[in-house]
């Protein structure tokens, strides 16, 4: 079996092929109980992140769920039985084993008496001050064009949205059906009750060349925010960078 545990982006996190083998399920039964957490928007974003992976055998890419820890205990507080207490224990262990062996190789330089050592820990010290600055930096730059895109009272067709990544509407509109945002009812297609009143999308009416009038689901900025967050959960990057339709949503 892998490690039951690893660091990503300086979190301990495990991921859902790890839980899959370590409680001896499928992998999608693993992905589904993901799907079907209720849990808030808001924590799902902060401790499951999808990203692609290729299978060894046949070399294909899919989709795995990357969780901290705290995603990890929501998921399996479900599961139960003698074999799953056990293979908790184990994470547990895991998790906690990590823990101390993180808090061992970020002691500060200057408590380090071994002078080889002590260099070491300095070198690594500036490396991730480095990181920690280039962070900073990208967040204030996406902090502030999220504050610009939400101020704008523009609406974008799921079409316009999807370009932007490289998709068809149908290929994103069955992603957002995938997610459990979206279905269809009659020709148009309606937010879950979970998502309505959440100022993701605007309902407008499309008169045809035959006159016939019919209701069409319209994007706002807060909406294809939110679809951005999803497709970037699934490895989905836009073609250029989020800030491609600036200039496309102020001109509306």
């Amino acid at each position: 079996m892998s490690e039951l545990v690893f660091i990503n982006n300086n979190k301990i996190c495990t991921d859902s092929l790890t839980v899959a083998e370590a409680f001896n399920k499928k992998h999608r039964a693993v992905l589904r109980d993901i799907r079907d957490l209720e849990c808030s928007e808001q924590f799902r974003l902060h401790n499951f992140v999808h990203t692609p992976y290729v299978h060894e055998q046949n070399k294909q890419t899919y989709t795995k769920v990357v969780m901290t820890q705290d995603g990890f205990s929501f998921l399996v507080m479900g599961y139960s039985g003698k074999e799953a207490a056990r293979f908790k224990e184990k994470y547990i262990n895991a998790f906690n084993a990590m823990r101390e062996k993180l808090y061992a190789i970020s002691q500060p330089s200057y408590m380090i008496t071994d002078p080889v050592e002590r260099a070491k820990a300095w070198i690594r010290e500036q490396e991730e001050k480095q990181q920690l600055e280039l962070r900073a930096a990208e967040y204030e730059e996406k902090a502030d064009y999220v504050d610009k895109i939400l101020k704008s009272p523009g609406t974008m067709l799921v079409t316009q949205i999807a370009a932007d990544y490289g998709l068809s509407a149908m290929a994103l509109n069955k992603i957002l059906k995938e997610e459990g945002v979206q279905r269809k009812v009659g020709k148009q297609w309606v937010l879950y009750k979970k998502y309505m009143n959440k100022g993701y999308t605007k309902s407008h009416t499309h008169i045809d060349s035959e006159g016939n009038s019919r209701p069409n689901t319209h994007w706002t900025q807060a909406g294809r925010l939110f679809i951005h967050e999803i497709l970037k959960r699934r490895g989905i990057e836009a073609l250029e960078d989020i800030k491609i339709a600036t200039a496309d949503t102020e001109a509306r």
